[in-house]
């Protein structure tokens, strides 16, 4: 169900964000009485130009608001932005795109501290979407927004019914869908990622589910080079869309 209501916005970076996205849509930043350095001072200055109202509170305002999470100091209480509701709304959305989209899927991410690791990548890497499964996924849940560091406000995070179901549909739209796996032969950096593509992404430890696999076009792996037999997901997830990001030719 949609979430009624302000979210709250924790930290610079997330209020910064918000503020630059849709300024509209911020009620009021609350920020600790007692801070005065300069980072917070040019903060308020474009709250002020941006018509946004600013109030100093004590910290425990701040630490109840952020829920035991850190805040840095300050927090934006704003609206929900819009962004595509669901799977179909984004596939018509990006019609109107002119590159091809990058998606990620993930699967099994249940810690809102990777999904939000997962979003910030996203942001940087220009990923139109990041989509995963309404069961045994993190919600967009205000630690999952802070540690995005504004990334979740600008991608879009749509959860669908069934993730086998939704790689179909995009395969159906000319997606081609790459699964990371440990086991696999191919190595991502020999792989063509350009067009349309999605790349999926399981849970660390277990990896992409048996269904999740056999609906994946291909499975690639990152090389590792030392001891350890996985990323975390978050990483992965870096590695991958940026090899992608370089393949396109964006910078």
């Amino acid at each position: 169900m949609p979430r009624s209501g302000p979210i709250a916005l924790l930290g610079f970076h997330a209020v910064r964000a918000r503020l630059k996205a849709a300024p509209q849509s911020v009620r009021e930043v609350l920020y600790v009485a007692d801070r005065r350095d300069a980072r917070l001072r040019l903060l308020l200055e474009a709250l002020s130009q941006a018509g946004v109202q600013a109030r100093a509170v004590e910290a425990d305002r701040l630490d109840q608001l952020a829920q035991g999470e850190r805040h840095q100091g300050i927090v934006a209480l704003a609206e929900p932005t819009s962004q595509p509701p669901d799977l179909e709304s984004l596939l018509e959305q990006l019609q109107s795109v002119e590159r091809p989209p990058l998606l990620v899927l993930l699967d099994g991410v249940t810690d809102p501290h990777n999904l939000g690791a997962v979003l910030r990548t996203a942001d940087g890497a220009g990923v139109s979407a990041v989509i995963a499964p309404k069961d045994r996924s993190a919600p967009l849940s205000d630690v999952a927004r802070r540690v995005s560091a504004g990334g979740a406000e600008s991608v879009p995070y749509i959860q669908v019914t069934n993730l086998t179901r939704a790689i179909e549909r995009l395969q159906d739209e000319g997606f081609r869908v790459l699964g990371l796996a440990g086991e696999a032969n191919e190595s991502i950096y020999s792989v063509d990622l350009q067009g349309p593509l999605a790349l999926a992404l399981g849970a660390e430890g277990e990896g992409l589910r048996r269904l999740v696999r056999e609906q994946c076009d291909g499975l690639v792996k990152i090389p590792l080079a030392g001891a350890v037999e996985s990323l975390n997901v978050s990483v992965a997830c870096a590695v991958a869309c940026y090899e992608a990001l370089r393949q396109r030719g964006r910078f």
